[in-house]
């Protein structure tokens, strides 16, 4: 089995590419009950490969990440065995509670949506702003990457 799993994995470069054109990657972070809590998330990257991602300032994530940052994120996509490509990533979140930074970030995220590889210009961002007044920036940093590309098989199963 090495053999193969060293045959699907992606590469830094096919990684990178993988998670600037995914669009819903979902983040698991640690409930106060043992069982973790996932939940699909839109997503930026920022210049130095973190992630980053908006949310309510009073969700359920925030507690859990306030509380303990370790998660995890999990890329895929792939409707048949020999189509499956992922990553999975492990590392841990902080919470950045700035008004100016999360804006910047809802930009970022909302461009990404848009099909956009520039953010959106500034006076896009002033109807976001309340938006940004509720949140925080969740700024994710991998320590730990699996990854997988099963059309790298080319048929072996």
């Amino acid at each position: 089995m090495a053999l193969k799993r060293s045959m699907i994995r992606l590469t830094p470069e096919e990684r990178a590419k993988f998670l600037a054109t995914g669009r819903t990657l979902y983040l698991a972070s640690n409930g106060d009950d043992g069982y973790p809590h996932l939940i699909a998330m839109w997503y930026a990257l920022e210049p130095d490969g973190a992630i980053a991602m908006t949310t309510y300032r009073k969700s359920q994530k925030v507690k859990n990440v306030e509380r303990d940052p370790r998660c995890a994120i999990l890329l895929e996509e792939g409707a048949t065995y020999d189509k499956l490509k992922g990553v999975f990533l492990r590392g841990r979140c902080e919470i950045i509670d700035d008004e100016e930074r999360t804006l910047a970030t809802l930009g970022k995220v909302g461009a990404r949506m848009a099909g956009s590889t520039a953010p959106l210009p500034p006076e896009a961002l002033g109807p976001m702003r309340s938006q940004a007044k509720k949140r925080v920036t969740l700024l994710f940093r991998a320590d730990k990457t699996r990854s997988w590309d099963h059309s790298k098989l080319a048929g072996a199963y």
